[in-house]
């Protein structure tokens, strides 16, 4: 995780550079931005799974993913996703946070490293409707609860993603609403794609948490599978960012979901 932290100093030291220009600006009132939570709850109630599809150009574990597809082609190609997610971190995922202003009408996800309040001020002056906060990551002790109310108080809506019993902790003294659970290790990087069905069955969500798998979902037969175990949506990037076919992809996906779960549809 250090890495990712040490890549951002510079765009921290932009943001603190530029932060009186920055706070001049008006932030968009919360009702003008798509929500971010309901278009996944409908997702979820017409297909069994809220869906987020993810522009990704590369990644540190795998290198460049997929370089020629612009972020307006790709917001085409997702037309039948319910929101989604956007990479801006520049140094390991080749993403920009100008990627968030090309991207539609949809609901859009700022995914990144943040841990600066700048980031979040920066966010709520993009078309962003949610903000990923990584656990690990937040300030520590009261700081998160101010850190997080912060993403509120702009209008952002917070998904706090965890990886571990502890950091689901911090999500639910923070009140998050919508969790996301990252099979992926951010320290070693390693993939587990179980992981998400082994730590749903043992934490299981509360009646009010909305709960988001990602990280290593590749196949419709994935997706069922997180359906059964009770997740409320899904986010997939690298399988459809793949080979540029990000329509093509994203139609076997979700065509191979109907045909697993028909009374679904």
């Amino acid at each position: 995780m250090r890495r990712f932290v040490e890549a951002k100093k510079g765009e921290i030291e932009r943001l603190l550079k530029n932060r009186d220009s920055l706070l001049e600006t008006s932030v968009p009132p919360r009702e003008s931005r798509p929500d971010f939570l309901s278009a996944l709850k409908r997702g979820k109630e017409e297909r069994g799974l809220g869906l987020i599809c993810e522009y990704k150009r590369a990644s540190p574990s795998l290198g460049d993913i997929e370089l020629g597809v612009s972020p307006a082609r790709a917001a085409q190609a997702y037309a039948r996703a319910d929101c989604l997610s956007v990479l801006t971190e520049e140094f390991y995922f080749k993403g920009k946070i100008d990627h968030l202003f090309e991207m539609g009408p949809k609901p859009l996800l700022r995914k990144d490293f943040i841990f600066h309040p700048l980031q979040l001020e920066e966010t709520a002056r993009t078309p962003a409707a949610a903000v990923l906060l990584i656990a690990s990551l937040l300030p520590a002790g009261s700081e998160s609860v101010n850190f997080f109310s912060l993403a509120e108080t702009l209008g952002l809506q917070a998904v706090v993603e965890v990886t571990n019993p502890g950091e689901l902790k911090t999500a639910r003294t923070l009140g998050a609403g919508i969790v996301q659970v990252n099979a992926r290790n951010l320290s070693t990087l390693k993939l587990d794609f179980g992981a998400n069905l082994r730590f749903i069955k043992e934490n299981p969500p509360r009646p009010d948490e909305f709960w988001i798998a990602a990280s290593g979902i590749k196949t419709a037969e994935d997706l069922s599978r997180l359906i059964e175990a009770g997740y409320s949506a899904a986010l997939v990037g690298t399988a459809l960012m793949r080979g540029g076919n990000l329509k093509g992809r994203l139609d076997d996906l979700l065509n191979g979901l109907e045909r697993l779960c028909p009374k679904r549809y």
